[in-house]
C-alpha cells in the first residue's frame, strides 16, 4: 500500500518520512513517533479514539493515544494516527494476552453498544452474526461447521463492548503493562472474546488443551468456544470461498472443535 499521502502527513502535524512497519497488513505506517494507518470504518475509528482517549492509566494494560488533526478531527481522508507504543505482539503468551484482555474489558465495561455496528458489513461481522443465530448460515460453511451449530445452545450472558481479535493484538516490553492495539469492535459477552483468542492459540500457534481447560471457569465456556469457532470458520469461507478448505485447514481446526464440544455437553 501506498504511505500516507503528504496532505494527510500535513493534517496530522507530521514530516518525518514515513517508514512501513511489519504487520498490520502492511499498510501500518510510523512517521517519526507517531504510528499512521487506514481508519477503516470512520465511525468506528473515531468512537474507538474517543474510548482511548478517555480512559485513565491502568497498571494492567495500556492503550494508544489517539492523535487528533489540527482541525481536532480523529480522521482524516480514511487515516488515524496514535502515539507510537514500544513492545512487540506474542501470540505464544495466550495467558498474559487474556488477562490484559479481561482487565481492559472490565475497564470499558461500561460502554453503550455503538451505533456504528448496526451499519457494518465485512466477513468477520456477518460471521459473529452467524455465530450467535443472527443470521443463516451461507455458502459452504454450512458443511464444516454442522457438529459446532448443532453443539450452539442458548446463552443467557451479558454482553458489552469487547475487542474481537486480542491474540495477535497485545504487545509486549519489559517493564510496561501489556498494550492492546487493533480494536475491532464487537458487542459480545466477555468470555466470548476469550475464547476467539483460545481458538486461534489452539488452531494456529500450537497451544496446549490445558490453555482451555485453565479458562472454563469463565462463564458457558463451552458455548463461547463453539460461537468463537463457528466465527472463525465461517470468516474464513465467506473471505475465502470453498477452497480455502484443504484438509491441512480443516484439520488445523479438528482438535480445537472436539474440545469446545466436550465443553458444550
Amino acid at each position: 500500500m501506498d504511505s500516507p499521502p503528504d496532505n494527510v502527513l500535513a493534517a496530522f502535524d507530521l514530516s518525518s518520512q514515513p517508514v512501513l512497519l511489519p504487520g498490520g497488513q502492511g499498510e501500518t505506517w510510523r512517521v517519526g513517533d507517531v504510528v499512521v494507518k487506514p481508519a477503516g470504518l470512520e465511525t468506528e475509528a473515531e468512537w474507538r479514539a474517543e474510548v482511548y482517549a478517555g480512559l485513565p492509566e491502568a497498571a494492567e494494560f495500556r492503550v494508544p493515544k489517539p492523535v487528533r488533526a489540527t482541525d481536532g478531527s480523529w480522521v482524516v481522508e480514511g487515516w488515524e494516527a496514535s502515539a507510537v507504543l514500544a513492545g512487540e505482539t506474542d501470540a505464544g503468551r495466550p495467558d498474559d494476552v487474556l488477562t490484559a484482555g479481561a482487565a481492559f474489558h472490565e475497564a470499558i465495561a461500561g460502554l453503550a453498544r455503538p451505533d456504528f455496528l448496526d451499519g457494518r458489513a465485512d466477513p468477520w461481522t456477518l460471521a459473529d452474526q452467524i455465530a450467535w443465530g443472527e443470521q443463516e448460515v451461507v455458502g459452504s460453511a454450512q458443511n464444516v461447521v454442522e457438529d459446532l451449530l448443532e453443539a450452539r445452545q442458548p446463552v443467557t450472558l451479558a454482553s458489552q463492548v469487547v475487542h474481537g481479535d486480542l491474540l495477535g493484538n497485545v504487545m509486549f516490553a519489559d517493564g510496561l503493562p501489556p498494550a492492546i492495539i487493533d480494536w475491532p469492535v464487537y458487542y459480545r459477552p466477555p468470555s466470548w472474546a476469550a475464547a476467539v483468542a483460545v481458538a486461534d492459540a489452539l488452531c494456529w500457534y500450537d497451544a496446549k488443551p490445558d490453555l482451555a481447560e485453565r479458562w472454563s471457569h469463565l462463564p458457558d465456556w463451552g458455548q463461547m468456544l463453539v460461537r468463537a469457532l463457528i466465527y472463525r470458520m465461517v470468516t474464513d469461507d465467506i473471505a475465502h470461498g470453498p477452497a480455502i478448505w484443504t484438509s491441512t485447514h480443516r484439520a488445523a481446526y479438528q482438535p480445537a472443535i472436539d474440545l469446545a464440544l466436550t465443553y458444550a455437553r
